[in-house]
């Protein structure tokens, strides 16, 4: 039988932890915003301008009551970050846009973008990432994190909202895709499924340090690759081709790729 004590500091667990929204409440309102900017994602369609825009105001009005309700976890008013974020949305769009025809260019089973963005796991994946990290910019706690692994759960790609992608981001299949917190991507990467972007060491006194690598500008990483390392830097035009480990720099325009040997008995 379980004893009072027990009970006891289970009450007192419940008591201080603090309380933050539900992640389906914000996942679902990152999943309106993702609707409205892609209509493609669902059957709504506004028959107006003001339609539109209404939509637009609800959705905002509805961020700003999730922030408001853990004001106390905020340095900076509800309302303000509300009106930075919407601010944003916009360039996020841009960025998005971006992202699609990354996939047009470089996958030949793309037929269209319609098909990008009702289908990819790798798009979902990013247009959830965007906007999370909009608002990790804008110092939200934990809510960013509620909506990568949200996504994380749809998809089986995990993006940490604190890491830095620029434009044209391409995730081809993308199952298994790890890139942490303090990686920085630059314009033109595609990443392939199984790739890790991690840290050389998980020890707490790194959290203020960059950990992860640095991959630039139209690099091309294939599935299984592991980079891992805060000083790592994959130099412009690089390929890092199927299941190399890596935690050293390359400099811009090297290829390189593990070789087993395979015997034929």
């Amino acid at each position: 039988m379980l004893s009072d004590k027990f009970f006891e500091e289970l009450y007192q667990k419940h008591q201080l932890t603090p309380h933050f929204p539900k992640t389906s409440t914000v996942a679902r309102l990152v999943s309106r915003l993702i609707f409205v900017l892609f209509p493609e994602q669902s059957k709504q369609n506004f028959n107006s301008i003001d339609g539109l825009k209404c939509n637009f105001e609800l959705i905002e009005k509805d961020l700003q009551d999730i922030l408001a309700s853990m004001q106390e976890h905020l340095k900076t008013p509800a309302e303000e970050i509300t009106k930075d974020f919407a601010d944003k949305i916009p360039s996020i769009y841009k960025l998005l846009l971006t992202d699609i025809q990354a996939i047009i260019d470089g996958d030949p089973a793309a037929n269209s973008e319609y098909e990008i963005i009702r289908t990819y796991p790798g798009f979902s994946a990013i247009a959830f990432y965007r906007i999370a990290h909009e608002l990790y910019e804008l110092g939200v706690p934990l809510l960013p994190r509620m909506i990568t692994e949200f996504a994380h759960s749809q998809t089986g790609i995990d993006i940490h909202p604190g890491a830095n992608i620029g434009h044209h981001f391409f995730i081809d299949h993308g199952t298994g895709i790890v890139v942490g917190e303090t990686a920085h991507l630059g314009n033109y990467v595609k990443l392939y499924q199984g790739v890790t972007l991690g840290a050389l060491s998980v020890s707490k006194n790194m959290a203020s340090m960059k950990r992860h690598p640095t991959i630039e500008d139209n690099v091309v990483i294939y599935s299984g690759a592991t980079i891992l390392g805060g000083d790592t830097v994959i130099g412009k035009n690089s390929v890092v081709g199927g299941n190399v480990w890596l935690t050293n720099s390359l400099p811009a325009g090297t290829k390189i790729y593990h070789q087993e040997e395979v015997k034929i008995r």
